[in-house]
């Protein structure tokens, strides 16, 4: 009887003209995807150039292909996203102008035609120059700077951020003069006197790669458990893509995730208990796990956004809803939730100090020496020019998270990594 009803659909449900049409499209696409693979994600990504969600999938696919994705760069990128040679040969894709959030299509190809008719920006005040004021607004210059567009004119964020007002007026004033002709008495238009920028630190790494994330969507230059790799291996934490496999071996399983907050959203069951799915990121990809009403009243402060926390899950296949079984697809039930800074602190062994200016290592002396004594070892790295050198320094300090912050705003050509 149920056959029966089948066999019926079938003679006019799926029929093979159907198929056959999508047949055909799997196989075109497929063959493109295999064949012309960084041609086929730039398009495929320009058709979710909206959606940040969708984005960052696709982010995690060119990393397994090992296709790159350059960063935003105001003289590089255009709207959409582009395929772009490397200094290597080697093809990448180059990030949209119109992906980053905010920035709008409109304006970012205001931005590239006066790129194209002149030739790239030279500096801030040139793009000011040359930008029609009326297609740039203040959270547009704003996200842009925070995505990393201008750092191939001024590297450090935080000072270009804090210009914007100045830059916008500059913008304006060549805009009016340019309209009127008129100049000064000097004979020059007073928009071509250039005011100095505001002398302001670079961002520390995870203030800048914050700002990033709110303006892309996702972290894109590099990700904040970068600076806890060895320390995270050393606590056997493993990353959200590696525990399917790992599930399908062993079953429904305890894994330790180490990850940053996104979001959160907090539900009530028909029994009245409290309950949260909380989203977050690693190093491979997002996920969401679910914290349950005690778990949740215990560790409700560390659930905000930005929060690094180090949790142990039980990994399930996802059967929510008493829908299908997902497959691949799994849910995380949180058992444990602690800060991973303090996890860190008591794994690590001490921490690396990158620096990029020698002009810096006097300011790390200085810290260092008016730091207690403790357990963590130091190890200056430095990177100048094309040489490199490392020494672990003697002695052992107390490296608290003042004392680690205090080093990181130092300036931005320092990084402080964990060990």
């Amino acid at each position: 009887m149920i056959f029966d009803q089948i066999d019926k659909f079938a003679g006019y449900g799926f029929n093979k003209s159907h198929a056959a049409a999508y047949a055909l499209i799997a196989y075109q696409t497929a063959w493109l995807k295999a064949n012309y693979p960084v041609e086929f994600f730039a398009a495929a990504m320009n058709f979710e150039l909206n959606d940040t969600d969708k984005l960052n999938i696709f982010r995690q696919e060119l990393v397994r292909h090992s296709i790159t994705l350059l960063p935003p760069d105001i003289n590089k990128s255009f709207p959409l996203f582009a395929v772009e040679e490397r200094e290597d040969g080697k093809p990448a894709i180059r990030y949209a102008l119109a992906a980053i959030k905010g920035v709008g299509d409109a304006a970012m190809r205001a931005v590239v035609e006066a790129r194209d008719t002149v030739g790239p920006f030279k500096d801030l005040f040139d793009f000011a120059e040359r930008v029609d004021a009326k297609a740039m607004n203040r959270k547009q210059m704003e996200n842009l700077i925070t995505a990393g567009a201008f750092d191939s004119l001024n590297r450090n964020r935080a000072q270009v951020m804090e210009a914007v007002d100045l830059l916008l007026k500059h913008s304006h004033q060549r805009g009016d003069e340019r309209s009127s002709g008129q100049t000064n008495m000097f004979g020059t238009a007073e928009a071509d006197i250039r005011p100095p920028l505001p002398q302001i630190k670079m961002w520390d790494e995870i203030l800048r790669l914050q700002h990033e994330f709110q303006a892309l969507g996702f972290y894109l230059s590099a990700h904040p458990l970068d600076n806890y790799r060895a320390v995270l291996e050393r606590m056997g934490v493993v990353t959200v893509n590696s525990v399917a496999s790992k599930q399908r071996v062993l079953g429904p399983s305890r894994f330790k995730l180490g990850g940053i907050v996104l979001g959160k959203q907090e539900r009530t069951s028909k029994a009245g208990n409290k309950f949260a799915f909380i989203q977050m990121s690693d190093t491979s990809g997002a996920f969401e796990i679910t914290v349950f009403s005690e778990l949740l009243a215990a560790r409700r402060d560390m659930l905000e956004a930005g929060q690094a926390l180090l949790v142990e899950v039980d990994a399930q296949s996802d059967t929510r809803q008493g829908g299908p079984d997902r497959g691949d697809e799994l849910r995380f039930i949180a058992r444990s939730i602690e800060s991973l800074t303090e996890a860190a602190q008591r794994a690590a062994q001490g921490i690396r100090v990158r620096l990029f200016d020698s002009a810096l290592v006097a300011e790390v002396k200085k810290l260092l020496d008016a730091a207690a004594p403790g357990r963590g070892r130091v190890i200056l790295h430095l990177e100048l020019d094309d040489e490199e050198a490392e020494v672990e320094l003697a002695g052992s300090w107390q490296l608290s998270d003042v004392m680690k912050s205090s080093l990181r705003q130092i300036g931005g050509g320092l990084e402080v990594v964990e060990y």
